[in-house]
């Protein structure tokens, strides 16, 4: 049994996240809000870091929800 999952997001070296796509940064976001670990996103360091970067901004400038009321 593998302890690897397979890594459903991948990013281009050269693809820039921006704050601005929403859609792409909704799949690093689970159905409470939450930023998802590296673990399962299956990003190298520098990505999540920028992912996590953007997504923060985002939420700042009340592109996304800091947390999901349903």
């Amino acid at each position: 049994m593998p302890l690897t999952n397979s890594k459903p997001f991948k990013i281009k070296q050269n693809e820039i996240l921006d704050y601005k796509d929403i859609d792409i940064l909704r799949k690093f976001i689970n159905d409470q809000g939450k930023i998802l670990s590296r673990r399962l996103t299956g990003l190298k360091s520098k990505q999540q870091k920028q992912m996590t970067k953007s997504i923060k901004r985002a939420r700042i400038l009340a592109l996304l929800p800091f947390v999901n009321k349903d």
